[in-house]
């Protein structure tokens, strides 16, 4: 078995790129959550707001070749692919392009104006906007696959296409490659690009916020008052190598991965089970050979939904009776979907590098049943 490790970190965020400009905004304790005024005719959406990365572009040295397979959610995670691979010292390494790293990354979906130039096509027989890079930018596997080709990466390729966990998943399953001896070194992450589309499911599940005159006030997770979920955007990835690897080249390591477990509730699709949580939390710390005393931090989920709230909170409340200091980071930047898991896994490691502890902000009432 091997150790694992993170050596670079790269992200796109509404609050910046870099740890010291996330963590300055953060400690203003306001989000970045905003009304969305370029939604006002959508009609059938009573929920307009959301956390953008307001006027994002490609970085200038991107050439148009290797940007017309990139949707938005492509370019933000390469080029925090990019940041991550610089972070980590291996961007102009050609050991990386000989197959000994590989990819796992994910999103909820591609990028939905893609999609929006293949719907004419399956219904009328002809779209003026498809081209034969539409599909690429608009398959479910499109940031895994394009991070592949824009590094030459050619170890495994692992899409983690997983809504809310693909992030989590990616950083999983990479770690499990490397720990397993499969391959030295993966690139790790996910991302979300924002479009009104995604803030449709969630408003006809009546689990979006409705609180578009008071965008600062939500998603206000845990508060006996939050009215839903605030949908972000931005992307996030990490490189993880084996200890040993690491050590021979005298990288930088930010931290270690000591356990995962993934599982599910083979019972619905959006209503979380508190029994499941618990089990796979406990799953994960059997693996790190870790007792719940030595944790000192959950991040939590934390998405501001009824059902979501009160079902993980009691999961972590059975395992840490104990009792142990969490916080939701959605609070802050929204949920960004397939780039939850890797933003909040960065945020808390700098946390726990700084000593400092970002709370649930918007949480005034905590909700009795949590």
């Amino acid at each position: 078995m091997n150790r694992v490790v993170i050596t670079g970190i790269g992200a796109v965020t509404a609050f910046g790129k870099t740890w010291p400009e996330i963590q300055a905004a953060m400690l203003r304790y306001e989000n970045a959550v905003r009304y969305m005024p370029e939604w006002r005719e959508v009609t059938d959406l009573n929920a307009k707001l959301g956390a953008p990365v307001d006027g994002y572009h490609p970085p200038a040295h991107w050439t148009r070749k290797q940007l017309r397979s990139l949707g938005p959610v492509s370019q933000m995670c390469v080029e925090a692919g990019e940041r991550a691979l610089e972070d980590a010292g291996l961007l102009d390494d050609p050991a990386i392009r000989d197959g000994r790293m590989g990819v796992a990354s994910g999103s909820s979906t591609g990028s939905p104006r893609d999609i929006c130039d293949l719907a004419p096509l399956i219904m009328y027989g002809h779209s003026e906007g498809f081209s034969a890079n539409t599909y690429i930018r608009m398959m479910p596997h499109t940031t895994a696959a394009n991070l592949a080709i824009f590094f030459g990466l050619k170890g495994r390729l692992i899409p983690t296409s997983s809504a809310c966990t693909s992030g989590s998943q990616a950083i999983g399953y990479a770690y499990e490659a490397i720990r397993y001896g499969q391959i030295p070194m993966m690139l790790a992450g996910g991302g979300e690009e924002l479009c009104h589309s995604e803030v449709c499911v969630f408003d006809s599940l009546y689990a979006a916020s409705l609180k578009n005159d008071a965008p600062k006030t939500t998603p206000a997770p845990y508060d006996r008052a939050r009215d839903g979920l605030v949908i972000g955007e931005g992307a996030g990835m990490m490189v993880l190598e084996s200890l040993e690897h690491a050590r021979a080249r005298g990288a930088k390591i930010y931290a270690e991965i000591v356990g995962f477990a993934s599982n599910c509730d083979g019972t619905h699709v959006t209503r979380p089970e508190q029994e499941t949580m618990y089990r796979c939390m406990e799953a994960a710390l059997a693996q790190a050979a870790l007792p719940p005393q030595a944790i000192g931090y959950v991040s939590g989920h934390g998405t501001a939904t009824e059902q979501g709230d009160i079902a993980e909170t009691r999961a972590t409340a059975r395992l840490f009776p104990h009792g142990v200091p969490l916080s939701s980071q959605k609070s802050y930047l929204g949920h960004t979907l397939g780039a939850c898991g890797v933003l909040e896994s960065w945020f808390a490691i700098e946390m726990m590098r700084d000593g400092l502890f970002m709370p649930t902000i918007n949480l005034q009432h905590p909700d009795e049943r949590c």
